[in-house]
């Protein structure tokens, strides 16, 4: 036997596709068995599985379940919950060796997919591709492995908690905090969570609804962080959190309403931990603000721009020993008192002891920082066999310059206004440039220059693709 997948699910960082279109119980019950024998050829045998509230997770969650157990691995089912909350199953039990969560993130209610951990390391990329070879290649193990139930909720909540301690519990109870939830994955550990923080807490949305009534569960779109700005405004609220459909990634309003963006997340989260590790690599991606880069240094850290991507910065982690990282799209890792994994509930947490900490509220830190005027992520749709030769062409042209050019992921040139970037996405057909400046005629004539590399290529700034 063997299973072939629709070549759209197999993706960089994770599987995923439409439900009844190009993914359903099939799929999962091989990605289950193909797993599971790569992880028993690599001496494991017991998978951690959770999964989000999309209506047809439990079904995917179920067919995972037998092919995993059909290679003979055991399977810990820690049920309905936020992606981190099965990273967290899996980075703390001594007995797991994989993790797979069913999720379809901040996608449309008809999207699902999996995100996969191997032996303690993202599992992305070529290992995505070899795991679509084995099983149209029918390359399974056989076995009859065992499944239980485990409730780790509770034990997660608390290990959150834990990142409270040596910090003033007076400067805390103060706090008055608003959480949106978005009837995501995330709800049900939120409301355990703000029961035992200090402070006023105010909720939204925190039943899980996989059709999403509410709005949209992408806090990175300004838009789907209104009910938010109108919580926090209504009760005068200190700064406002909100996550994605599957907890993983952390958007953040100030007490004026302000948005603060990944980078500047990463700005206050940097300052806080330099304090105690002065010297300690932070990494963003490069779509991240010069003035993160230039605010890490300042406070004493060693700043590092690398790939976009979770399970790429996840990575460059593990090999720099960064204890912080983090992403324009809020993904943000802690591995300094935590597993270096992506989880929204425990960056709020640390946003709170940050501001405890430096003794300045959310909104001052927000406030300190320097007015960089630059574009949103612009997103544009170009043809799957362009996007990196138009990026490669870009890059030949300017070596024959003296710009000055990083080349770490697409092309970030910086000049005298300021910078511009042009990356080709590794999981859609599209092009993403970005500038930012200190003026307003600056940042014009950074998207001119961007506009000129990308006529030289027979390209234009189009229609915004989604995300």
């Amino acid at each position: 036997m063997n299973h072939e997948f629709d070549p759209t699910v197999l993706r960089e960082y994770d599987i995923r596709g439409v439900i009844g279109e190009t993914l359903g119980a099939d799929d999962a019950r091989a990605i289950g068995r193909t797993f599971g024998s790569m992880l028993r050829d690599a001496g494991g045998s017991r998978v951690a599985v959770g999964y989000d509230g999309r209506r047809s997770s439990p079904m995917l969650e179920h067919a995972l379940v037998e092919g995993l157990t059909a290679s003979g691995c055991d399977v810990m089912r820690v049920g309905l919950g936020a992606t981190p909350m099965l990273y967290y199953a899996e980075a703390s039990d001594g007995e797991v060796d994989g993790g797979i969560q069913i999720t379809g993130s901040h996608n449309p209610p008809n999207y699902n997919g999996f995100k996969m951990v191997f032996q303690g390391r993202p599992f992305f990329g070529a290992d995505i591709q070899e795991l679509g070879r084995r099983s149209a290649a029918g390359e399974w193990s056989d076995g009859a492995g065992e499944a239980e139930e485990r409730d780790v909720l509770d034990e997660y909540v608390a290990r959150m908690l834990t990142a409270l301690g040596g910090v003033d519990p007076s400067r805390l109870e103060g706090m008055r905090i608003g959480w949106d939830a978005g009837n995501g994955a995330a709800g049900p550990a939120l409301e355990k969570l703000v029961a035992k923080l200090p402070g006023e807490h105010h909720l939204l949305y925190t039943d899980v609804d996989g059709g999403f009534p509410n709005h949209h569960p992408d806090p990175t779109v300004e838009e789907n962080l209104a009910d938010l700005k109108d919580l926090v405004a209504d009760k005068s609220l200190d700064f406002g959190i909100a996550f994605d459909g599957d907890g993983d990634r952390i958007g953040a309003i100030d007490g004026k309403g302000r948005v603060i963006w990944g980078d500047q997340l990463l700005m206050i989260y940097a300052e806080d931990l330099l304090r105690s590790r002065k010297g300690a690599t932070i990494i963003a991606d490069v779509k991240a603000s010069s003035a993160l880069y230039d605010h890490v240094a300042a406070c004493g850290g060693e700043p590092l721009m690398w790939k976009t991507g979770h399970s790429l910065i996840k990575s460059k982690m593990k090999e720099t020993g960064s204890p912080l990282a983090g992403e324009m799209s809020g993904h943000v890792f802690f591995a300094d008192d935590y597993y270096g994994f992506d989880d929204a509930l425990y960056a709020g947490v640390r946003l709170m002891t940050a501001s405890a900490r430096l003794g300045k509220s959310v909104t001052q830190l927000r406030s300190d920082m320097p007015q960089m005027i630059n574009t949103p992520e612009m997103r544009f749709q170009v043809d799957e066999s362009r996007k990196f030769a138009a990026i490669e062409e870009v890059k030949e042209r300017l070596s024959d310059t003296d710009a000055d050019v990083n080349g770490t992921d697409g092309v970030r040139v910086n000049t005298a206004d300021g910078w511009w970037l042009l990356r080709a996405s590794n999981t859609q057909d599209v092009l993403v440039a970005r500038a930012e400046s200190d003026t307003e005629e600056g940042l014009e004539r950074l998207i001119g220059q961007i506009d000129e590399q990308l006529a030289a290529s027979g390209l234009q700034r189009g229609p915004q693709a989604a995300h």
